[in-house]
Protein backbone atom coordinates (compact mmCIF):
# COMPACT_ATOMS: atom_id res chain seq x y z
CA UNK A 1 0.00 0.00 0.00
CA UNK A 2 1.02 3.56 -0.62
CA UNK A 3 1.90 6.05 2.08
CA UNK A 4 -0.09 9.18 2.88
CA UNK A 5 2.48 11.37 1.12
CA UNK A 6 2.46 9.26 -2.03
CA UNK A 7 -1.34 9.29 -2.16
CA UNK A 8 -1.50 13.02 -1.52
CA UNK A 9 0.97 13.74 -4.32
CA UNK A 10 -0.88 11.45 -6.73
CA UNK A 11 -4.24 13.07 -5.93
CA UNK A 12 -2.78 16.60 -6.22
CA UNK A 13 -1.23 15.84 -9.60
CA UNK A 14 -4.51 14.28 -10.74
CA UNK A 15 -6.14 17.68 -10.25
CA UNK A 16 -3.21 19.48 -11.91
CA UNK A 17 -2.47 21.51 -8.79
CA UNK A 18 0.90 22.76 -7.60
CA UNK A 19 2.21 22.33 -4.10
CA UNK A 20 1.84 26.08 -3.65
CA UNK A 21 -1.84 25.91 -4.66
CA UNK A 22 -2.46 23.05 -2.25
CA UNK A 23 -0.73 24.89 0.57
CA UNK A 24 -2.97 27.91 -0.03
CA UNK A 25 -6.03 25.67 -0.16
CA UNK A 26 -5.34 24.18 3.27
CA UNK A 27 -3.91 27.39 4.72
CA UNK A 28 -0.34 26.27 5.40
CA UNK A 29 3.08 27.15 4.08
CA UNK A 30 4.39 25.59 0.90
CA UNK A 31 7.21 24.04 2.92
CA UNK A 32 4.67 22.63 5.38
CA UNK A 33 2.73 21.09 2.53
CA UNK A 34 5.89 19.64 0.99
CA UNK A 35 6.57 17.92 4.32
CA UNK A 36 3.22 16.14 3.99
CA UNK A 37 4.14 14.76 0.56
CA UNK A 38 7.50 13.44 1.79
CA UNK A 39 5.97 11.97 4.96
CA UNK A 40 7.97 14.24 7.22
CA UNK A 41 4.81 15.44 8.97
CA UNK A 42 1.07 14.77 9.01
CA UNK A 43 -1.73 17.32 8.90
CA UNK A 44 -4.20 17.79 11.72
CA UNK A 45 -7.31 15.63 11.66
CA UNK A 46 -9.54 18.47 10.39
CA UNK A 47 -7.17 19.00 7.46
CA UNK A 48 -7.17 15.28 6.65
CA UNK A 49 -10.97 15.34 6.53
CA UNK A 50 -10.91 18.42 4.30
CA UNK A 51 -8.43 16.76 1.93
CA UNK A 52 -10.45 13.54 1.75
CA UNK A 53 -13.57 15.56 0.94
CA UNK A 54 -11.71 17.76 -1.56
CA UNK A 55 -10.37 14.74 -3.45
CA UNK A 56 -13.60 12.74 -2.91
CA UNK A 57 -11.79 9.78 -1.35
CA UNK A 58 -12.07 8.01 1.98
CA UNK A 59 -9.80 8.87 4.89
CA UNK A 60 -8.60 5.25 4.91
CA UNK A 61 -7.51 5.59 1.28
CA UNK A 62 -5.87 8.95 1.86
CA UNK A 63 -3.76 7.72 4.78
CA UNK A 64 -2.84 4.43 3.08
CA UNK A 65 -5.04 2.03 5.08
CA UNK A 66 -7.09 0.94 2.06
CA UNK A 67 -6.69 0.73 -1.69
CA UNK A 68 -10.40 1.49 -2.20
CA UNK A 69 -10.77 5.24 -2.70
CA UNK A 70 -14.54 5.22 -3.19
CA UNK A 71 -16.35 6.99 -0.37
CA UNK A 72 -19.63 5.46 0.81
CA UNK A 73 -22.80 7.04 -0.53
CA UNK A 74 -24.56 8.01 2.68
CA UNK A 75 -26.98 10.41 0.97
CA UNK A 76 -28.64 7.78 -1.19
CA UNK A 77 -31.25 5.29 -0.01
CA UNK A 78 -32.52 3.00 -2.75
CA UNK A 79 -35.51 1.98 -0.60
CA UNK A 80 -37.02 5.50 -0.63
CA UNK A 81 -39.90 5.98 -3.02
Amino acid sequence: MSTFGERLKLLRKGKNLTQRQMAALINCTENGYQNYEINRSTPHFATLIYLADFFNVTLDYLVGRSDDSTPPNYGSNSNDE
